[in-house]
C-alpha cells in the first residue's frame, strides 16, 4: 500500500528570493539566492527536508567582497552558484554595474569559499567580467570549469552570444586556456544562467531561457563530451509556466537540479505569484509584488532524461522526499526588537553595509538608531533598513522618537521598490506649521505628496510616533498613532502593483528584478546627520 507523502508548498522562499541555485551536504539542503542591490549580498537558506527552510547566512558582508555604491537599481549579486567540493562550499557571484545599457552590460565574476557556510567568507577572486550567472561546476576527474552566458555588445549581434565554459585552476586562483562557446542555446532565445551536471554517461547543461517573465522557462540539453555538441531535451522547455496563464505560479524558470541523500531527484526553480487588477482578462497575467520567488519541483528519469513531474507546468503542492520532516523556527518573527549586536537577519540595507555611516545598536541601547543621509532617489547612501514583502496580506508597525529641526529632516516607515518607485509615511518639522506627519510617493520618479496643504499636525508633548502599514493584495495605506493604541488611518490608498517587477519600466527605471520591501528610514539633507530612534518593527502576515 502507498504511503501518501507530506506536501511541498510552493513557494518555499517567499517574496523576492530568486535565482535559486541548490546543492546538497551528507543531508543539508542549501539554496542561495540573487540579492541585487540589496546588501548583505547573497542569502543562504537551509533545510533537511526540502519543504522547511529557514535564513542562515549572508556571505557578503563586507566591502572588500561587494561594493555596491552608486550601483543602478537591480544591479549588484545576479544568479549566485553555491556548490560543495574539497571540504569546503564555493560561492561564484556577479556583481553587475550597468543595468540598462543598450549595448553594454559592465559586470564583475568572483569566487570566494568557506568551510562552513555560516562562517567568514575568503577575500574574492576575480574571475572574468564577460558576462552574467556565472557558475562553477566541479567534474568528477577533478577539473573546475566556469560557466557564464557571453554578452555581446555589437550592434548587429544578439545580445545572449552563448554559454562560455573556462577551465579553473584553483592553485593558481585563475583561469586558464581558452574561453568555449558550448551551447548557443534554442529558438526560444535570452540563454542565460547555466548550471553543468556530471550524470552517469552524460554532461547535463540546465539554463534558463525566455526572459525572467510570463515567457520564462528551462531548457536542458546533454552530451557525452563536456565540450559538446549538446542535444536539446526532447521535450524542451523542461518547465515553464508559459503555456497554463491560469495557474498560481507563473514565470517558471532559472532552475538548478539536485539529488536527495535517498536517491530523489528535485529541481528548485524561480516562479512569481501574480494579482489581478481590475478585472483583467487571463492572458494579461497581472502583477507580482512579492517578486520573484523560489519554488521546488520533482524530477523523474527516463531514457537518460529528467522530467518534472506532472508535467512542464509547476505545481503548487509537490510530493516531499522520503526524509524526515524538521521544521525551523518560523522563518520571520512577529516583533523585533534591537537588543543584539547585530541587525536580526530579515533585514536588509541598500548598497551600503549597516555601520556607523548609516546607523548604530549601541548608540541607544534597545533601539536602532539611524543617522539622516540621502533621500529615496540616491544610489549612494540611504540609511534604510528594510525587510522583504513576503504575504499580500500582512502589517508592519514601528515606533519612533525622532526630533527634526527643519524641513529638510525627515523619517519614518517606507514601502520601497527602487529608487523610482516607493512611498512612506513620513515625520518632519515644518518652519510655520511645527513638527508634521505627511506621505510621499514616487512613480516612475515622479513625485507627489498627498497630503500637501493637509498635513497630521503633531502635539508638542509627543514624544514617540508609531507609524504602521496595512497590506491588503493590490491595495496598502499607512496609519499613525501617538500611543501605540489608538490608530488613526491616513485615508489615502497605494497599488500594490506600483512595487512590482511588472510595473516597472526598464527605460525608466534601471531595471525589474526585485521586490517590495517595508522598512524604517531616516533622511537629512542638511548635511547634520540628525538621528531618529527606532524601538521595535512589527511584521504580521494575516493570510
Amino acid at each position: 500500500m502507498e504511503v501518501t507523502r507530506v506536501k511541498i508548498q510552493n513557494p518555499v522562499l517567499k517574496g523576492f528570493n530568486p535565482d535559486p541555485s541548490i546543492c546538497r551536504v551528507g543531508d543539508d539542503y542549501y539554496i542561495a539566492v540573487s540579492t541585487f542591490e540589496w546588501f548583505p549580498g547573497v542569502q543562504i537558506h537551509h533545510s533537511k527536508d526540502l519543504k522547511n527552510w529557514h535564513l542562515v547566512a549572508q556571505p557578503l558582508n563586507r566591502t572588500s567582497l561587494l561594493d555596491m555604491k552608486g550601483n543602478p537599481d537591480s544591479g549588484g549579486i545576479w544568479a549566485p552558484c553555491l556548490s560543495y567540493a574539497d571540504g569546503k562550499f564555493w560561492l561564484i557571484y556577479t556583481d553587475v554595474k550597468v543595468v540598462n545599457g543598450k549595448n553594454f552590460k559592465d559586470c564583475y565574476n568572483y569566487l570566494t569559499t568557506c568551510e562552513t557556510v555560516d562562517g567568514e567568507w575568503s577575500e574574492p577572486v576575480f574571475l572574468n567580467c564577460s558576462g552574467f550567472d556565472a557558475s562553477l561546476f566541479h567534474d568528477t576527474n577533478g577539473k573546475k570549469y566556469l560557466l557564464n552566458m557571453l554578452w555581446d555588445y555589437r550592434m548587429t549581434k544578439h545580445r545572449f552570444h552563448g554559454i562560455s565554459m573556462q577551465e579553473y585552476n584553483d592553485k593558481d586562483k585563475k583561469l586558464v586556456g581558452e574561453a568555449k562557446i558550448i551551447f548557443k542555446g534554442t529558438n526560444r532565445g535570452l540563454t542565460e544562467a547555466p548550471h553543468l551536471y556530471h550524470i552517469g554517461d552524460y554532461y547535463y547543461l540546465m539554463v534558463a531561457e525566455g526572459g525572467t517573465v510570463y515567457e520564462h522557462c528551462t531548457t536542458l540539453a546533454r552530451s557525452k563530451d563536456i565540450n559538446g555538441p549538446y542535444e536539446v531535451h526532447p521535450e524542451n522547455p523542461m518547465l515553464t509556466s508559459y503555456y497554463t496563464p491560469a495557474n498560481p505560479i507563473q514565470k517558471a524558470g532559472h532552475s538548478s537540479l539536485v539529488e536527495t541523500d535517498g536517491g530523489e531527484w528535485y529541481l528548485a526553480h524561480l516562479m512569481g505569484r501574480p494579482l489581478k487588477y481590475n478585472e483583467k482578462p487571463l492572458l494579461d497575467r497581472g502583477y507580482c509584488p512579492l517578486g520573484r520567488e523560489t519554488g521546488i519541483q520533482k524530477i523523474y528519469w527516463e531514457n537518460d532524461w529528467p522530467y518534472v513531474v506532472g508535467g512542464p507546468a509547476p505545481s503548487e503542492f509537490v510530493d516531499m522526499p522520503n526524509l524526515k520532516e524538521v521544521v525551523f523556527e518560523a522563518e520571520y518573527r512577529e516583533h523585533e526588537g534591537f537588543d543584539e549586536e547585530k541587525l536580526p537577519m530579515c533585514f536588509q540595507t541598500l548598497r551600503v553595509p549597516f555601520d556607523s555611516e548609516i546607523g548604530s545598536l549601541s548608540d541607544r541601547k534597545g533601539h536602532l538608531r539611524l543617522y539622516g543621509r540621502e533621500s529615496w532617489h540616491s544610489l549612494f547612501t540611504q540609511a534604510y533598513v528594510a525587510r522583504r514583502w513576503q504575504s499580500f496580506k500582512f502589517t508592519a508597525e514601528t515606533k519612533m522618537e525622532f526630533e527634526p529641526t527643519n524641513f529638510q529632516q525627515s523619517a519614518g516607515m517606507t514601502c520601497f521598490y527602487n529608487t523610482h518607485n516607493w512611498s512612506a509615511v513620513q515625520l518632519s518639522k515644518d518652519e510655520e506649521k511645527g513638527k508634521i506627519i505627511y506621505l510621499v510617493k514616487s512613480d516612475k520618479m515622479k513625485v507627489e505628496m498627498p497630503l500637501e496643504g493637509k498635513e497630521i499636525l503633531v502635539p508638542e508633548d509627543v514624544k514617540a510616533v508609531y507609524f504602521k502599514v496595512v497590506v491588503e493584495e493590490v491595495k496598502y495605506f499607512y496609519e499613525y498613532s501617538f500611543d501605540g493604541v489608538k490608530w488613526n488611518k491616513i485615508d489615502v490608498y497605494f497599488d500594490s502593483l506600483k512595487l512590482s517587477d511588472d510595473y516597472i519600466n526598464q527605460e525608466e527605471g534601471g531595471g525589474f528584478f526585485t521586490g517590495a520591501f517595508v522598512g524604517m528610514n531616516c533622511i537629512d539633507l542638511t548635511g547634520n546627520r540628525t538621528c531618529a530612534d527606532f524601538d521595535y518593527f512589527k511584521y504580521i502576515e494575516e493570510d
